[in-house]
This record gives structure tokens, sequence and C-alpha cells, in this order.
């Protein structure tokens, strides 16, 4: 009596494992990286806007909106702007204007973006770089973004590899 009931234990417990193997071993084939749609809004009847918005925090624990847009004309197909906005929330450093993004790619070169706002943003934990000519010089690889926070000093922030590819696919979005 006791070496069946061990008998059906064993196989129970044997049931159970290959039940756990099999569900994992589906689950790594049906877990991928999560990539965020890229939005498209009508934001004129003269204009569409694509966006990608992802909230990454910098090298401080401090966390921002990182905003990726790309305006095109939808009659001529022509691209009027591809902006970058960072927004930071409360407690994040205030930017002084007008002073480059630094760009960091996964080889190390460095790219510069310019400040949209010359004098002043709408608050002071706001920035906007235009990444028209920078944007197809990236590769879809992680890049590392220094803001400005004076002349030579800046707040690092680690784009992932998945949001660069957003960025790649609003680029060639027409």
């Amino acid at each position: 009596m006791l070496r069946r009931i061990l008998k059906i234990f064993w196989w129970l417990l044997l049931l159970a494992i290959l039940t756990i193997y099999i569900y994992l071993g589906l689950a790594s084939f049906t877990s991928q990286q999560v990539i965020a749609a890229v939005m498209q809004l009508e934001d004129t009847p003269e204009e569409i806007l694509y966006r990608s918005q992802e909230k990454l925090n910098d090298e401080l624990g401090n966390y921002w909106q990182v905003i990726l847009f790309k305006r095109v004309n939808s009659n001529s197909n022509k691209i009027s702007s591809i902006n970058l906005r960072l927004v930071g929330f409360p407690g994040s450093q205030e930017l002084p204007h007008p002073l480059p993004l630094k760009i960091t790619t996964d080889t190390g070169k460095v790219l510069t973006a310019p400040d949209i706002f010359l004098d002043e943003a709408p608050a002071p934990t706001i920035a906007q770089y235009d990444l028209k000519d920078v944007l197809p010089q990236l590769s879809t690889q992680e890049l590392l973004i220094g803001i400005p926070v004076g002349k030579q000093h800046f707040i690092n922030i680690s784009i992932p590899k998945y949001v660069v590819q957003e960025w790649q696919e609003i680029a060639l979005k027409s």
C-alpha cells in the first residue's frame, strides 16, 4: 500500500515538474521585449503628428518624460520637425536655455542637438531639442543623452534600445 502511494506521489511530482517546464518553455517563446506603440495624431487638417513617449529615470533617480515627436505635412509628406521634449517630474533639476543636448551612441560617437527654447521654456524643468539632423545618424542601439544643466555639467539618461527603435520607426513614418 505504501509502495503504491509513493508511486502515485512520484507520478504527480513528475507531472507537476513537466507542466511547469512546458509552461516556462512556452512563455519564453511568447515573451518578447515590449515596444510601446507609436502614436499617430492629426494635429491640424494639414499636419500629422507621430509620437513616442516614455518615462525614464536619470542617473540621480529622478524621472523624466521623454517624448520624441515628428510633424509631417499630410499634403506634401514633408517633415516639418522632429523634436525631443524632456519634462522633469517634481524634484528634477531646472534647465538653463539655450544649451545643446549631448547624445552619446553605443560606439562612443558624440552628437549634439540644438535647444529649441532660445530664451525661456514653458516651465523650468522642460527642454526641447531639434533631432531632425541627428536622428538619421543614430543606430538602433542604446543611447546616453546628457541634459545640460550648465556649460559643462550634464544629467545623464540612458535610452534603452527599444525606445531608440521606436524613434527610428517614427523617423521612417511619412
